[in-house]
């Protein structure tokens, strides 16, 4: 039964799944961009890791859809890019192709734990309020990053962060997108989230023509709305590239254990999150086929070394088709599609800014915040741990930081005060995972 594909309940129609996906693509967009612009910095050209983008975010959101049913977008995982561009390649030296070589290894290996269930053994080991705390916590990050995107919040040397100012007409275009779209989805419009993100779009069309410039925050054009044309040829160099016997080395098996672990983490901790926030659990209150889904998860990491790119792994952005209403694998599926066409059409994705997606993520924040009710907060050993992970999520701007924290806490607060037996074999594993993680990130 570990294994069935339940029908969902209460059905969803369609219409609902294909407005989700769609809205899900417009929240993860950004990577078919960004991800080329960080590892290129690597020496890897950077129209062949735009192809290898979209083609990974194609076929795992694909296999997410069609194998695990379950309305998760796979793509190049940020942080990920960045380890492999400034850490593996820049701080250690190596090649590039050897990276990608780690990368297919570190697949490898989530492969064999895929295989042998250890990740859901893994899942299955998460304490009950740290899952309710990584819900909230990835919330909370989701709409760090919106902000952030937004350009409405930005960092200050005095005080860490701050607010920027408010008569930039860039921050004035955000705030309208995001009342906006808030109150389309207070009023249940169907496809309140596409609405704001198109008429966020619109508004934001006069920045740096008819008032303000955009030049500081959108390299260098003056403008936010861009046409920079339509058609581009895709660029399949990086297809097979990988060293694979170079990656061997002792040295670099760091390297494979840290995108490994990473990319563990990551993955677990949106399954979890996600399946909180949206109700996507089996009867024993894990995450829907969770099997399906870590083995997807673990094809993406594979894949991605051969196609030319950084890890593969679940998105937390996905939360934003979900609070659209995407309960199937239909909604992975439409994403996933949505990629294909932009082998050839990515200069179109300049006409969307990321203004005008960022009110969305802001508001599946607050839609991810319902699970922390289901901690008692009164119980301190419970309540502390599920605290650390729910903040280090967004302070530290990494969900991995925040689960490890909270699995090692909960199982140092609760041997201290004498309630080891709440502490599960599983548990103990994980820890031992944790602290490996943490050594190899060094």
């Amino acid at each position: 039964m570990a294994n069935s594909l339940p029908i969902l309940h209460p059905p969803v129609s369609r219409r609902t799944e294909i407005l989700a996906g769609v809205s899900t693509f417009l929240a993860t967009m950004y990577i078919i961009v960004v991800n080329p612009a960080i590892l290129s910095q690597a020496g890897l050209p950077f129209g062949g890791v735009l192809t290898a983008t979209v083609l990974l975010s194609f076929f795992c959101s694909l296999m997410m859809g069609l194998y695990a049913r379950n309305p998760i977008v796979v793509a190049p995982g940020m942080g990920m890019n960045a380890f492999f561009t400034f850490t593996a390649v820049k701080g250690m030296g190596i090649s590039p192709e050897v990276a990608l070589g780690a990368v297919f290894w570190a697949g490898i290996l989530f492969l064999l734990l895929s295989v042998f269930n250890i990740r859901s053994a893994i899942v299955r080991a998460i304490p009950h309020p740290l899952r309710y705390a990584v819900s909230a916590g990835i919330g909370l990050f989701i709409t760090l990053i919106g902000f952030e995107n937004a350009h409405f919040i930005v960092a200050n040397p005095a005080t860490l962060v701050s607010i920027a100012r408010l008569t930039d007409p860039i921050i004035l275009t955000f705030v309208f997108g995001l009342l906006l779209t808030s109150v389309l989805v207070v009023r249940n419009v169907p496809g309140g989230i596409i609405i704001g993100i198109v008429l966020t779009t619109l508004a934001a069309w006069p920045v740096g023509r008819f008032w303000g410039d955009a030049s500081a925050v959108n390299f260098g054009q003056k403008t936010l709305v861009n046409y920079q044309g339509l058609f581009a040829a895709p660029d399949f160099s990086l297809l097979g590239k990988l060293d694979l016997w170079g990656a061997l080395s002792w040295s670099l098996w760091p390297v494979i254990f840290a995108f490994a672990f990473t990319d563990l983490f990551d993955s677990l901790s949106t399954f979890v999150g996600v399946a909180e926030a949206g109700d996507l659990q089996d009867e024993d209150g894990n995450p829907r086929n969770m099997n399906r889904s870590l083995l997807t998860d673990a094809v993406a990491t594979t894949l991605a070394g051969v196609l030319g790119t950084s890890p593969g792994t679940a998105y937390i952005e996905s939360a934003v088709g979900i609070a659209q209403g995407g309960r199937t694998g239909l909604t992975a599926i439409v994403a996933g599609c949505c990629f294909l066409p932009f082998l050839f059409l990515s200069p179109v994705l300049s006409v969307i800014p990321a203004i005008a997606t960022a009110p969305a993520l802001v508001l599946v924040g607050a839609f991810m915040m319902k699970p922390i009710t289901r901690i008692s907060w009164s119980q301190l050993d419970d309540a502390l741990p599920a605290f650390l992970a729910l903040v280090l999520i967004p302070f530290s701007y990494s969900i991995t930081q925040g689960l490890i924290w909270g699995f090692l806490s909960w199982t140092l607060i609760k041997v201290a005060v004498g309630k080891s037996s709440e502490v599960s074999a599983g548990l103990w594993i994980v820890d031992l995972f944790c602290v490996l993680a943490l050594v190899s990130s060094d």
